[in-house]
């Protein structure tokens, strides 16, 4: 197994950290139109996005957190609320959504840069994927939160921008 230091944290940590900037930045003042729009029916839209990032950022944290304080905890494959339910995102509203994921990301984040440089070599056992470190955790979590900052980004433009650009239109091809 590859060993990590706590310079392998330190990207996905500081785009863990900036994720909730990110998204108040882009979103911040968009009407409720632009955040509750779907492309599709089975699409979700931005809000459902927050909702989903919201939620699970305890399993995240839980883990990160585990692994950290607990010597090799067994951690449970996660099953996704919205694949049994697909209203599960449904409710609530995107300020709210992104509220809870600010607040709950600067605690582990503060949490995270805390803990011992040792941190990132500290693992768990998922009962599907084996042995992960803190650092495989991590650079997951970051990349999690990049492709639905992409996501975001395209409901977006597809939905604010695309419709508005006349003859350019022929030039973009949004995939929301």
């Amino acid at each position: 197994m590859q060993t990590a230091s706590s310079m392998d944290i330190k990207v996905p940590l500081e785009l863990l950290e900036k994720t909730p900037v990110l998204l108040e930045t882009m979103l911040g003042g968009l009407s409720p139109d632009l955040l509750q729009w779907k492309p599709a029916l089975d699409r979700w839209s931005i809000s459902e996005v927050l909702h989903h990032l919201s939620h699970i950022e305890p399993v995240f944290a839980d883990r990160v957190r585990r692994m950290i304080t607990e010597d090799k905890p067994s951690l449970m494959r996660y099953t996704q609320p919205h694949l049994s339910d697909p209203s599960f995102y449904a409710s609530g509203l995107a300020a709210e959504h992104l509220a809870h994921l600010t607040d709950a990301r600067r605690d582990i984040v503060g949490f995270i840069k805390t803990a011992p440089a040792s941190a990132a070599t500290r693992s768990g056992h998922h009962s599907e994927l084996g042995t992960i470190t803190v650092s495989n955790m991590l650079h997951e979590w970051a990349s999690h939160d990049l492709g639905h900052i992409r996501q975001i980004a395209e409901l977006y433009r597809a939905r604010a921008f695309h419709p508005h650009a006349g003859p350019f239109q022929q030039y973009s091809h949004p995939k929301p």
